[in-house]
């Protein structure tokens, strides 16, 4: 075992020291403001975020499961409708289909970028399996900050709505367009270790359509367009004001942090080529924001405890596929391949520590390791 200090799989605690100035002094304004819910910091959020994504809409709220649930239901999506999604993602995925009455069909993978096999999808969207109410809507993962095919998504799915999930790739592009613009609405988790993170739970939902944005404000607050009136039935689901100040500091530098983890990328390809590991693939025309860096090693038990002997941690994202898990195994509607390909990656998937406070020094170690 390594004598050097521990380096963790992902370390939230960096991020908060190497902005605590800005991020107490924030939380400072938000608490002396004396107003805790629905506030100026979270209307000055929206504003920011919609901005910097390139889209007219962001309503926040209290977490990303929260915010595809929210995006499902402002579609008219519930009981008597089925959505299809993948199995290799964030149990959230499936479990905000669920929340809201809805069918899971669960397609397959394209092994290379780890993100829903279009032609899957249009031989489910031809041929669903039998006894599933309709498919009204697709909810592709950009998983691990990389681009789903969405041109070729909504191509397989023609008039069906298509709502981006991308949680996990704050600033990623894809032809040149931001993630998150280019359908109808999209959602991000605001979890901690997000590229963009806050300090506990949030969500922001993501649109162009000001009917849409409307009626998202309005069901995360229990459906009141006038305050105690309730109009429809909505839920409580709200980004509080200490958060979306937090928020306000992270985003003014995800750029440049996004760009660090791009750097960071850059070292561990050179090594993982020094030694006989295959970098992740990168989509043509995409930019990839590294939420994760994603190896593929057969020998997965053995690569993880000889770098964890190097004092290096490493995750797995994720080790059951949704469609395995006791929650879901055997009740859930799959494609024709019965996500082969998902099972697979989800038994040789390795994580490697990526976030934009790794030191020199923690980098160079990686490395080395990995070389």
């Amino acid at each position: 075992m390594s004598d050097l200090p521990f380096i963790p799989q992902a370390n939230p605690g960096a991020g908060y020291r190497a902005l605590k100035a800005e991020i107490d002094a924030a939380v400072s304004r938000a608490l002396a403001s004396g107003w805790y819910i629905l506030g100026a910091e979270g209307r000055a959020f929206e504003a920011e975020y919609a901005a910097w994504l390139g889209t007219a809409h962001a309503v926040g709220c209290a977490n990303g499961t929260d915010a595809l649930a929210l995006a499902l239901r402002a579609l008219g999506i519930g009981p008597g409708s089925a959505v299809a999604t993948v199995s290799h993602t964030a149990v959230a995925t499936v479990a905000a289909i669920e929340m809201v009455g809805a069918t899971p069909v669960l397609i397959d993978i394209d092994p290379a970028f780890y993100t829903m096999d279009p032609v899957e999808l249009g031989t489910v969207i031809a041929h669903p399996p039998t006894g599933l109410p309709p498919i009204r809507a697709v909810i592709p993962v950009h998983l691990y900050g990389q681009a789903a095919d969405i041109p070729a998504i909504r191509a397989a799915a023609p008039g069906l709505p298509v709502i981006e999930d991308c949680s996990q790739a704050h600033g990623a592009t894809l032809g040149g367009r931001k993630l998150g613009t280019l359908t109808e609405i999209s959602t991000f988790s605001l979890y901690p270790t997000k590229n963009l993170g806050a300090l506990g739970d949030g969500g922001v939902i993501a649109t162009g359509d000001a009917g849409l944005a409307t009626r998202l404000a309005a069901l995360r607050q229990y459906g009141w367009h006038t305050h105690y009136i309730s109009d429809e039935a909505g839920v409580n689901s709200r980004l509080d004001e200490l958060q979306a100040a937090i928020l306000r500091v992270k985003l003014a530098h995800l750029d440049a942090q996004n760009a660090r983890r791009a750097a960071i990328a850059a070292r561990f390809d050179a090594a993982c080529a020094a030694g006989g590991l295959t970098p992740p693939a990168r989509r043509p025309d995409a930019t990839h924001v590294f939420h994760q860096y994603v190896l593929r090693v057969p020998d997965r038990a053995d690569f993880q405890a000889r770098m964890k002997a190097r004092g290096i941690g490493t995750g797995i994202h994720y080790p059951m596929p949704v469609h395995l898990q006791p929650a879901y195994a055997g009740r859930v509607a799959l494609g024709p391949a019965a996500c082969a390909a998902t099972a697979l990656a989800s038994a040789e998937v390795v994580s490697l520590p990526i976030h934009p406070d790794l030191t020199e020094a923690e980098l160079d170690r990686i490395c080395a390791a990995l070389a």
